[in-house]
């Protein structure tokens, strides 16, 4: 009898990072750390999990929204649907009647993406493989298949993306085998919350040191005098030869960006993250050609390929930072991965949240394996917090990740988790005496 999809599991789940400031940034003082997580099952008892990233408020409207999309997928054979990931993708993301909510942006987009990724966790578990490598051993030909050109045709054709993944190919055993030896580097932004005492920024950048980071990012934004000050107190304690970055979070103007990053700049800037609004292309590029060689970086609020599209083709950005539940899924990440290739620029995936570094470790190896075939000036994004959620955490070692060798892409949240934190029923929310039952030990 062939398989079919069967209705989803989809659970509202939120972790109070707030209470220890974890997370907070100009722009997000008080993250509660959440995901819309859903667990896409089959009528042969198969299973796969994804989610949509929130900060707290607002997690129920991404549950509801991956409801809407189950109706899609209900009922779809699973062999055929696994057979073409680029015809599902199509299927769900042009909708004519979802995609009118966007179109391909909001909080639709990302409820598709957290059910196309949930379905490459099934078929990654299915294939008995990491996500990375299931993708890394599909040909060009199927990775090109699995991109929607639509809206893309101007800066990257069929042609093109074959040419690049073909050429990705040359060498890929050797990047598997070093890959598997030596892991991928990562920079850590455990240190720099902006809600953070001096006290425990001054510990936690010792703790980096430590445990083998040479790249840190400290959140900025609130007040040029205090970002001033802890930059100058983190340089101090890091020497010159460290690589320090910071994340605005959006809180600039244009102008107000420039002046701020020419005041920070004497104290070393690698890159400075999202200076203004994402969706701004042409302030983008402003700040890029007023501030080199501070390099700008920006992406986990961009809204689809089509803007990273006008990014990268724009010379608006010089790192590029995917994030894997921000887009719609693993499709439009090979999208953005393959322009990115094509236009020169490194990527740097976002990773400061809740289950971002057990899923977006997958998609760097994989443009490592199969896309760039590089990690030069390519580091994976780091932040110590909820990893003990998940049956497949990631692994960090050295300042480096570890990568992945058990089945699927690391999404799966533990059952003890989906009963506590479950909101508003679960003990760490139903019960205001209770205290967090898995504390993050900070």
């Amino acid at each position: 009898m062939t398989a079919v999809f069967e209705p989803f599991d989809v659970v509202d789940v939120r972790f109070p990072t707030s209470r220890e400031h974890d997370g907070s940034d100009a722009m997000n003082p008080d993250p509660d750390y959440s995901a819309a997580y859903v667990v896409v099952r089959t009528s042969a008892g198969e299973s796969g999990a994804g989610f949509v990233f929130t900060i707290g408020r607002g997690n129920e409207v991404a549950a509801s929204a991956i409801r809407a999309v189950e109706r899609l997928v209900v009922g779809l054979d699973v062999e055929e649907t696994l057979a073409d990931m680029g015809a599902f993708w199509r299927l769900i993301v042009h909708d004519s009647q979802l995609r009118w909510l966007g179109p391909e942006k909001g909080v639709v987009h990302m409820a598709i993406g957290a059910v196309v990724n949930a379905v490459w966790d099934l078929y990654a578990k299915r294939e008995g493989k990491p996500l990375w490598q299931l993708l890394g051993e599909l040909t060009p030909e199927q990775l090109v298949a699995l991109i929607d050109f639509r809206h893309l045709s101007d800066a990257l054709t069929p042609a093109e993306a074959l040419e690049i993944l073909t050429r990705g190919a040359a060498g890929k055993d050797a990047r598997v085998a070093a890959l598997l030896a030596d892991g991928y580097p990562a920079y850590t932004t455990s240190a720099g919350w902006l809600g953070y005492s001096d006290a425990k920024v001054e510990l936690l950048v010792k703790e980096a040191l430590a445990d083998g980071f040479t790249h840190l990012k400290l959140k900025v934004g609130a007040d040029a005098d205090d970002d001033e000050r802890r930059l100058e107190m983190v340089r101090s304690l890091v020497g010159p030869d460290v690589l320090l970055s910071i994340d605005a979070n959006q809180a600039w103007d244009v102008g107000e960006a420039i002046d701020t990053i020419g005041r920070l700049a004497p104290y070393g800037l690698y890159w400075v993250e999202e200076p203004t609004s994402p969706d701004d292309v042409a302030g983008h590029r402003a700040i890029a050609q007023a501030v080199a060689p501070v390099r700008v970086a920006t992406g986990e609020h961009v809204a689809n390929r089509v803007v990273f599209k006008q990014l990268l083709a724009a010379g608006a950005i010089d790192v590029c930072q995917i994030d894997a539940c921000r887009v719609a899924g693993v499709n439009e990440n090979v999208a953005i991965l393959v322009l990115a290739a094509k236009y020169g620029v490194p990527v740097c995936p976002h990773a400061g949240g809740v289950g971002l570094c057990e899923v977006v470790q997958h998609l760097a190896m994989f443009d490592l394996v199969a896309v760039s075939g590089s990690t030069q000036n390519r580091w994976i994004e780091f932040v110590d917090h909820l990893h003990e959620h998940f049956v497949v955490p990631a692994r960090v070692q050295g300042g480096r990740y570890l990568a992945p060798t058990l089945p699927g892409s690391g999404a799966e949240l533990l059952p003890t988790t989906l009963i506590d934190y479950r909101y508003p029923d679960g003990v760490v929310w139903s019960d205001p005496q209770s205290t967090d039952p898995h504390p993050q030990g900070r």
